[in-house]
Formats: structure tokens, sequence, C-alpha cells
């Protein structure tokens, strides 16, 4: 998809009706699957909020950024994610939380993006975390500064998200389940499942 495209369906982007659940639930673990909202609500979940961030590439092709977190003792270590992170005090809005985290984390500075809207809550149980995803899009490729909680930038072309054969199921090991066949996106050769997968079965069903 040429940048030019993706920018003339920006109000298509903002007006049409979010897939929410149905949509998130095409790439969710089994495990996550079992949380209903009620579930949810009683656990308390901790906020934060995340960033999807596209822009034009040198061919004017539409990417989108994705990051892989450091390696670290935690839940989340060396997974494929978007910017973000949580809400911290200073922070008035979700939005700020996002763009902050941004900024923080790839050196993407709030003057550089422009939001297009806030997509549906993303759950996730291991961590107790309830995600706010946004999309936005710088108008340049931006220049990425990375900091030590990420470990490589992963730049996608928006049309290997649109592409159904990049859809697969994997087994999984983690510290809260094994062996699990999970559905995950394979972009650029990472392997991309829960949480921020469910984010992109969200964005991909809104650009389709």
């Amino acid at each position: 998809m040429f940048f030019s495209d993706f920018i003339n369906q920006i109000h298509r982007f903002q007006h049409s009706s979010l897939g929410g659940i149905q949509s998130q639930f095409k790439l969710a673990p089994e495990l996550r699957k079992k949380y209903s909202e009620e579930m949810i609500l009683t656990k308390t979940p901790k906020q934060a909020a995340v960033l999807a961030l596209f822009y034009p590439d040198e061919y004017n092709r539409t990417n989108f950024l994705l990051t892989q977190r450091a390696s670290y003792k935690g839940t989340h270590s060396a997974q494929i994610s978007f910017p973000g992170g949580k809400v911290d005090n200073q922070d008035n809005t979700l939005e700020e939380t996002a763009l902050r985290e941004t900024d923080e984390e790839v050196g993407v500075t709030t003057n550089e993006i422009t939001i297009i809207r806030q997509l549906s809550d993303t759950y996730i149980p291991p961590s107790n975390f309830l995600v706010a995803p946004f999309m936005g899009f710088c108008e340049h490729k931006p220049s990425f500064i990375p900091n030590n909680e990420v470990a490589n930038i992963i730049e996608v072309l928006v049309e290997d998200l649109l592409d159904d054969n990049n859809i697969i199921s994997v087994p999984m090991n983690t510290s809260y389940m094994q062996n699990i066949e999970v559905p995950c996106f394979k972009l650029n050769d990472y392997i991309v499942w829960g949480a921020t997968a469910m984010m992109l079965s969200e964005i991909k069903d809104l650009i389709k």
C-alpha cells in the first residue's frame, strides 16, 4: 500500500466501526478467551497505552513500527510489541502515555506524530494490564533512536499485515503455559502473538 493511499483513507479509519473483541479474538490465545469483561474488571487491571505508528519508507510504501523488547527477568522479555508502557503520574491522558513512551523508547517525538484514533482496549492476563492502543502516523520516515528497553527496531510493510498467508499457528512455551498452540502473525520472520497480535488483528480489519 502506497503511503498516499493510506493517508487518503484516514477519514474512513477514524469513522469506521471497530472490530473490538471479535477482531481481537481471531489472533487470541485460547487462555485469553476465558476472560470476560466482567472478570477483567474484578481484577482492577493496571493501565497502559501503546502506539501503532505508520509512516512511508524510501519507496513511499506504508510501514508500521514494532519493537523487540530487551531480554530481562519478566513476563514480556524479548517479545514483539508496539512502543508503549504503563501510565505515569505526569500523563493526563492515555494518548499522552502512548506518545511519551514512543518518544522514550524509539526517539520519535510527539510533534512528529499525528494521532488517528484510539482502538479497543486489550487485556493482558499475565501482567494484569489493560492496554489502550492508538493509531498514529508520521508524514516522513522517522529516525529511530531506541533506548535500552528495545533490542530491535522492526519495520513492517502494511501489505504484509494484510496478507492472510502471514497468519500461522505455533506451539508456545512461557512461564504460564506449556506447548500450547497459539495463532500469530509471522512478520519479517518474527513471531508476533498475544496482545500485540490481537491489536494488529483489529488494525488489519479496520484497514481492510
